[in-house]
Parts: C-alpha cells; structure tokens; sequence
C-alpha cells in the first residue's frame, strides 16, 4: 500500500516529503527501496544497497524486512562506518546493529560489514572500497546525524570532495554525544573517538540516496541543512545539489521547516 505524504516541498534540487509520523516514514522509505531493488534484480539479476544504522533507521529497517517478493539471495548490502578498536559484539557495533534488526529477519543476503580492527585500519579502507567499486550501489539508505554528518562525515573532517572512498575519521564531540545519548554506550568515555567511514563521494555514487530523518532531535540539523548555504560544515546539505537523492521527515524533524 502507498503511503502519501502530509506535505512535499523541494529545497534546490532535494524533493523533501513529510509524512504524518515516523512508522508512516518508515514504510513510505521501504516502499521506495523495495521497489529500487525488484527493478535491480528484473534488469541485471541482482541488486547492491548501502544501509546506515542507528535508531533513526529502525522503522525504515523493520518495514524493509517485511515487505514481501524481495529476493533477497539476489542482494548484496554494505553499510557505513565502523567504530575503530570496538569488540564486534559491543551493542554498539554496527555490523552487529544490522545483524540484530535487519539480517536475523531476511533469508540469504550477502553483508560485508566494515571492520574495526585497529591493526588494520588502512588496509580494510582499501579492501571495502575495492568491493564498493566492484559492486556499484543501486541505492543508498543514510540519516543526518545532529550535527548534519553523513556516515561518520562530521564536520570539521566532512569532504564533499574527498579524493577517497572510504577512510579513518575522528570522531566529532556532537557525534560522540549522540551515540551515548541513543543508548549505545554507558558513558561518553566509553564511545572510540576514531571511526572508518564510507566518504560523502563513496555515498553519492549510489544511483539512488534515501535520506531518512525522523525525530525531534534531528530537527536543528534539517533546518540548517535545508536552509542555510550548502556547506561542509553542514554534510547532510550536499543532498540539496544531487538529482537522485529524497529526504523523508516526519513533523518531529521538520518542525523547523
């Protein structure tokens, strides 16, 4: 069943669709992935996403794995960033994050998670960029982070041209805070302070971008990157310059706008 949006607008070349509350996001989100997915497999056999993690992304997630006729044996799915030198069973962890709410709940997906193993660092960058490379992205599903970030982007490290795909980034205080606030950690001293994260160009190659945004919380970053200059210190506001990219709210984040 379609879900229809309370209100649609566009900020320069960025649709944005508000819908009446997050589960309606969520599934609104997940009929546009499904639908990018069955066209992949119809036309070439099989279908790559990029998933972000995070409680934004739960509902989108939870919707997704049930939405019938996916074949999901025909998908491939990487995600975008990885804690440096956290234990892969930390709560935290987000190949575990995936696993736990997305890939417990589909049947045969291949998923290359981003390592975290800090004896390695520039050596896993180089391998998950050689397998984005080899499997061009059908479409990517992120968030905005409340500072605006895109993946672990944040600004002052955000690059809307950086000469890379994937790389090692230190973790801006705003991120850190954000990540002990959603419960993932016990303390702020807990959370790494360095992350390897897909690059903003890495995340723009995907033929499609669906940029999920729900909650109060996040609705100073949607008001500044949706009306204040394009800028790195505002990531998420790169989406504004792309033809292939929607931004889905809900009235919580758009409160603002």
């Amino acid at each position: 069943m379609t879900v229809e949006p309370i209100r649609s607008s566009q900020v320069d070349r960025l649709p944005v669709r508000i819908y009446q509350d997050e589960p309606s996001l969520g599934a609104a989100a997940a009929a546009d992935m499904a639908a990018i997915i069955t066209d992949a497999i119809a036309e070439r056999g099989a279908a790559n996403l990029i998933l972000a993690t995070g409680n934004s992304q739960l509902a989108f997630l939870r919707a997704l794995r049930a939405t019938p006729g996916i074949d999901w044996s025909k998908v491939t799915v990487f995600h975008m960033d990885e804690y440096i030198g956290i234990d892969p069973d930390h709560r935290a962890s987000f190949p575990r994050f995936l696993r736990e709410h997305f890939f417990d709940h589909v049947d045969g997906a291949t998923f290359h998670p981003v390592s975290g193993d800090p004896t390695r660092v520039a050596a896993i960058c180089a391998e998950y960029e050689a397998l984005l490379r080899a499997h061009p992205a059908d479409a990517v599903a992120l968030g905005w982070g409340e500072n605006g970030h895109l993946a672990f982007n944040d600004p002052p490290y955000a690059e809307f041209d950086d000469p890379v795909w994937v790389k090692a980034i230190k973790l801006d205080e705003v991120s850190r805070k954000q990540q002990h606030g959603e419960g993932h950690f016990d303390s702020l001293a807990e959370v790494p302070t360095h992350a390897i994260t897909l690059t903003i160009p890495a995340l723009l190659a995907a033929k499609r971008v669906l940029c999920i945004v729900p909650e109060a919380r996040k609705a100073k970053a949607v008001y500044e990157c949706l009306t204040m200059p394009v800028s790195e210190d505002r990531p998420g506001s790169v989406l504004r310059t792309v033809d292939h990219a929607m931004l889905y709210l809900d009235p919580d984040s758009a409160a603002r706008v």
